[in-house]
Parts: structure tokens; sequence; C-alpha cells
């Protein structure tokens, strides 16, 4: 079991949401600001995302990037811009030694962002040619990048070795969403997982877990939020996990929240009295990249843990199930909510003062750190 998705586990401040003609570039935390932290390491892709030979466009915070794997199979990263006439660098080509050409006048770029071929004229190659390149690290099945200009700090990457040499029947495929709203949306989501007992009734939460006792502690700029139910009814995607019918447990989730969006569920039950080491569950992966403020790329899996069922035939339907349970609550059930939720936020127009209630702490302290991060984020960037 990955001792670092069960931490040891406040309440305080107020957070505003506004559009950005209401409040321009105030701070994070707030939909549609238009401000990211940039000196921290982002979810780019799955590594699976990014083969060889393959060029692979995605925006993250506002900034159109160009993965590729050069020959000796590390990923890099460059803005995805030709500076010539700006023409997306990704609908070109990848040439011998680690170089991108771009479709409409072969320009050349090396893994560095810099302009290494202009076929034109006596070859010369402009200063302005250049291009900007991206520290990326390849770790826990992920391609990570770091957006700002601070030199990257690849050991504050966060700990998701759950995800490391996990058996395959025992972890979902690596699965994606995009979201029409801002990330902080979803990162409230998550982290308030009382939603669970509605949103996801029967399924990955209901009526029993309404009631709990709801724990926050913040180490450093980490939130864990735990949520224990008693003596509860085990909702469906627990149940199937089981070698013997239990319908009633003691059940534990604990959400980790590392910034900027970056989330790690523990979830799983046990008989009622027992430690949790004699029950079983999962960790629920969750990457949360912004887009731009008013989009998100969402990727997600999950790993069991103490998997009491020996069949492989029954562990892949086990798999395949939870795979199927997870993606239906959060494409059929999250996303339009918090999509709608977005646009209710635009169409106000002023900003908007959310009710607090005892569930919020998780999103009230993560809110907190996102903006003393920004402001510091900020400060440095303009040195």
């Amino acid at each position: 079991m990955n001792a670092d998705a069960s931490p040891p586990l406040g309440l305080s401040g107020v957070r505003t949401w506004s559009r950005p003609s209401a409040q321009p570039l105030a701070a994070a935390g707030r939909p549609g600001s238009g401000q990211f932290i940039r000196n921290i390491w982002y979810a780019a892709l799955w590594s699976s995302e990014l083969p060889a030979g393959k060029l692979v466009s995605q925006m993250i915070t506002g900034t159109p990037v160009l993965f590729f794997r050069k020959e000796d199979g590390s990923a890099a990263a460059i803005t995805d811009r030709c500076s010539h006439h700006f023409v997306p660098l990704s609908m070109g080509q990848i040439m011998p030694g680690d170089r991108v050409q771009c479709p409409y006048h072969g320009l050349e770029f090396n893994a560095q962002g810099r302009c290494v071929k202009n076929p034109h004229g006596d070859g010369t190659i402009p200063a302005a040619a250049h291009l900007q390149s991206f520290p990326v690290v390849e770790k826990h099945t992920v391609i990570w990048i770091w957006m700002g200009n601070k030199p990257a700090t690849p050991e504050t990457i966060p700990n998701y070795s759950c995800l490391d040499n996990a058996p395959e029947l025992h972890a979902t495929a690596p699965a994606y969403l995009y979201m029409n709203a801002g990330y902080e949306l979803l990162t409230d989501n998550l982290l308030d997982l009382s939603h669970t007992s509605y949103l996801h009734s029967g399924i990955l939460g209901n009526a029993d877990t309404v009631v709990a006792d709801i724990s926050v502690v913040q180490e450093g700029d980490t939130v864990t939020v735990a949520r224990p139910s008693r003596d509860a009814e085990n909702p469906g995607i627990l149940k199937m996990m089981l070698p013997e019918p239990m319908d009633r447990g003691d059940q534990y989730s604990t959400i980790r929240w590392s910034p900027p969006g970056c989330l790690l569920l523990e979830f799983g039950c046990s008989p009622v009295g027992q430690p949790k080491e004699t029950g079983t569950g999962y960790f629920a992966i969750h990457f949360i990249t912004p887009e731009t403020d008013r989009t998100t790329h969402y990727r997600f899996s999950a790993v069991r843990w103490h998997v009491m069922t020996t069949s492989p035939e029954l562990n892949a339907q086990i798999r395949e199930k939870i795979a199927q349970t997870r993606k239906f609550a959060f494409s059929e059930q999250d996303l339009p909510v918090i999509e709608a939720q977005q646009r209710r936020i635009d169409e106000a127009g002023t900003p908007l003062t959310p009710v607090l209630l005892p569930i919020d702490a998780g999103p009230v302290r993560y809110q907190r750190i996102l903006k003393r991060l920004l402001d510091a984020d900020n400060a440095a960037e303009k040195r």
C-alpha cells in the first residue's frame, strides 16, 4: 500500500469568484481569473499518449505546447507555434536529429526550441526565430511540464508511486476528459467528498455517507481531507471488489491535494469495527491541468490496494467495471454539473461569494495556498 496516499490529516478564509471583466486577473482560485502558477509542475500527458514518432499538441495554461520523443526516447516540449507565420508545428513532422519541421515553409527546430535550419535565402537564422522550450520529466507514467522561468525542481513532483509497476489487472487504463470549466471548480468538486452521497448516489456514495467526521490537515503546500464513515452501506463500486458479500462496512475516503491540481484519493472499506488493512479499496488518481481559464484537461486512473480476489478473469471484469463506473460518474454526473456551475458564475457579471459550510474546509484551505503561490510566482516572473 502506498503510504504517501494517506498522510496524517482547519477552516479559515473566504474566496470570491468573478469574471475577468468584473475583477481583471485578480487571483488563482477564481474561475476565469486568467492567471496561473507557472513555476510548478503540471501533469501534461500520460506517457502512453506520446508514442515515438508522433507530434502531440496540448494547450497548457494558455500556452500551446508541442510534445515529441527524441531519438533516445526521452520527451521534449517546445512552443507549438512557428516563429515565422505562427503555424502549429504539430502539423509538421519529426526529422532526424530530434528536429521538428514546420509544414508551411520548412523551418526546423530542435528539442531546445532553437531554429536550426532556414531553407530560404542564405540560410541566416534571425535571433527572433528561436522558440521557448520547457523542462519535462517522465515519472509515475506521466509526462510533467514546468511552464515557468525559475529552475525546475523535479524533486517537488507529487508522489504517485502507486502507479509504478501496478499489475495490469489491478489498474484501470489511463483516461481523459475535456471540461468546459475552470480547473478550480473541478478541484473543489474532488476535495468536497460529500457530493458523492448525492451526485453519485448508489455507485460512489449513498445516504449513509452524508454524515462523516471531516478532518483537514495542511502539510506545507499539501492539503489532505479525510471523511471516514462508520457502519455505512457500501456503495456499488466497493461491493464489486469484495470476494464475499458485505453490504455494510467502515469506509475510508482520504484525498490529498498537491498544487496546482494533482489529487490522490484512497477509497475503501473494511468489516465494521475492523482495521482498514482487513478490507480493500483503490487509489483514485486525478490530474487537473488548466488549458485556459475556462477549459480543463482532466486525466484519471485507479489502482486497487489489498486486492482480495485472485481469479484473473474476475479481476479483469472488476478492472473494466471500475473504469466504466468512474468514467460514467465523471462524464455523466460531475461534468454536466461543473460546466453548468461555470456558466452560472459567468452569467452573474459580478463577484459571487459562496455560502460556506463545514464540508468546504478542504476547498477553502487549498484556495488560500493557490493564492499565496500565485502571488509568489508573479513576483518571481517579474524579476
